[in-house]
């Protein structure tokens, strides 16, 4: 089997805030939320089709530190799209903090927005 990237660990402060936010606002599935006691549950949210987001909820003062941060103020995720249009407007309506206008660009449509705890990520729809 080739390799392929499954999860990508995502920071957050808390866990049902979180899944709010990419089940409610991006229009994702909650693809698992087990618990595992102690207060820890495995968490993975995906967009229709795509790889998912496994939610690691920060469990200490650096970590807790880290969220929101951990693309270094950058674009950190890059969410692509086969209708900008649509989904700009969608999660526009469902209140995603866009940090800029839509804008053209040799590679695509492209606005940059930021989740719910501040991480920056790129909407694009390819040229």
């Amino acid at each position: 089997m080739p390799q392929r990237l499954a999860l990508t660990a995502l920071l957050v402060a808390d866990y049902d805030p979180a899944i709010a936010f990419f089940t409610d606002a991006l229009g994702w599935d909650l693809a698992q939320n087990v618990d595992q006691g102690g207060g820890k549950r495995w968490v993975v949210v995906a967009p229709p089709g795509g790889a998912g987001l496994l939610l690691a909820r920060a469990a200490d003062p650096g970590q807790r530190a880290m969220v929101g941060k951990q693309g270094g103020g950058r674009v950190f995720l890059f969410l692509e799209t086969d209708d900008f249009a649509r989904d700009h407007a969608r999660m526009t309506a469902a209140g995603v903090r866009f940090l800029e206008a839509p804008r053209r660009e040799p590679y695509g449509t492209v606005a940059v927005f930021e989740d719910i705890s501040g991480n920056r990520w790129d909407l694009i729809e390819k040229a």
